[in-house]
């Protein structure tokens, strides 16, 4: 009589905990490459958002022979509800929306509005700080200004936000305030009263930064005081010494961490329209990704000066727009000369080749290669 032995076929336990051991090697290998094919692809994405902001900006040129103002717009007529008028302070991204495919919301801000209450929103819109959920414009997203690697979520709290910022280049206000309609900044974008063209970038185009990245950083916070944790990125500490000597700045952050105890605030990103260089501006004197300083301890973003420096999420830089529409990416590391001297208002700038990106008429011949 033949038997016959039935074995039950599969994996014995300890075969399994091998095969999950090497899926999980394998997964551990992958996860960085992926990861990091993830954030270049995001950077290509944050890198194509200023190149398409590049255009507008030589298409707002080619149409009006000048530049858009980094701010600018009308008087309004002084009521605290600020509905009235826009009072010459909404942002450059403002004026570039009909030269990056935006032309309905353009129009729409050029119409103006009546809201429920009766109140009267003239052309061109109301201040740029205004928020208001019947006022639609101020609270959309525009995509092209938000950078994929960012934190930003993009619109809240009847505003929408930001990623990006114009350039000031290596001017630091103070006094006078880098917030008044006549300021003159050494970057190649004037305000209202100070609109400049091409020909201003004496330096050339292609070694004149337009615009830069900036971190959001995590909400629209007044004034603090830094706990220990607290993430340097994005934040912006008062500091008076800024305005003479930027470098003594870089001692209120511990590598990605503020100090504790030091007074700070967080306003960029929350308000793309509002023209004030807290929401929509940086200079070129410390190194992309440093951490910022104001000079004064305005809660708002009305602080009149400082270092407020160019910084994002991707690895070891960020990617600048220069004048002649290219895009080229910033390390950390570039040269930023002597921080240790107060910012000048002609000639070579201080602040080695950073600096002298950001200067359009600085004289200086390095470039970035």
């Amino acid at each position: 009589m033949q038997v016959w032995s039935r074995r039950r076929a599969g994996f014995t336990l300890v075969e399994l905990l091998v095969v999950i051991a090497i899926i999980g090697v394998m997964v551990g290998l992958l996860l960085p490459a992926v990861q990091a094919a993830r954030e270049a692809a995001r950077r290509m994405q944050c890198s194509n958002n200023l190149k398409q902001m590049g255009l507008g900006i030589h298409n707002y040129e080619s149409t009006y022979s000048q530049l858009l103002p980094r701010r600018g717009g009308s008087n309004g007529g002084g009521d605290q509800r600020r509905h009235d008028g826009n009072y010459r302070r909404v942002s450059g991204f403002v004026w570039m929306l009909p030269f990056i495919e935006q032309t309905a919301m353009a129009e729409q801000i050029a119409a103006g509005k009546t809201l429920s209450d009766g109140r009267v929103i003239p052309p061109g819109g109301p201040a740029g700080w205004f928020r208001d959920a019947e006022w639609q414009p101020w609270r959309t997203q525009v995509p092209t200004y938000l950078c994929p690697s960012d934190l930003n979520p993009g619109p809240r709290d009847n505003t929408a936000g930001n990623s990006y910022a114009f350039s000031l280049g290596d001017s630091m206000g103070g006094s006078p305030n880098w917030n008044t309609n006549d300021y003159n900044s050494r970057g190649i974008f004037g305000s209202s009263h100070r609109v400049r063209g091409f020909r201003d970038a004496t330096d050339g185009l292609s070694n004149t930064i337009a615009m830069s990245e900036r971190p959001w950083p995590g909400g629209d916070l007044g004034l603090r005081t830094a706990a220990a944790g607290e993430r340097a990125k994005g934040a912006t500490v008062v500091h008076p010494a800024v305005l003479t000597s930027p470098a003594s700045c870089l001692a209120n952050a511990a590598g990605n961490q503020l100090v504790p105890g030091v007074q700070f605030k967080a306003k960029f990103g929350s308000l793309w329209t509002d023209a004030q260089v807290e929401c929509v501006g940086f200079n070129t004197v410390l190194a992309p990704n440093s951490v910022s300083c104001v000079s004064d301890a305005s809660g708002t973003a009305d602080s009149a000066g400082g270092a407020l420096n160019a910084g994002s999420f991707h690895p070891g830089g960020v990617n600048a727009l220069l004048m002649d529409g290219s895009v080229r990416f910033i390390s950390d590391s570039i040269n930023t000369g002597n921080t240790s001297l107060p910012p000048v208002t002609g000639g070579i700038s201080p602040y080695g080749v950073w600096g002298a990106l950001g200067s359009a008429s600085g004289g200086e011949t390095v470039t970035l290669d």
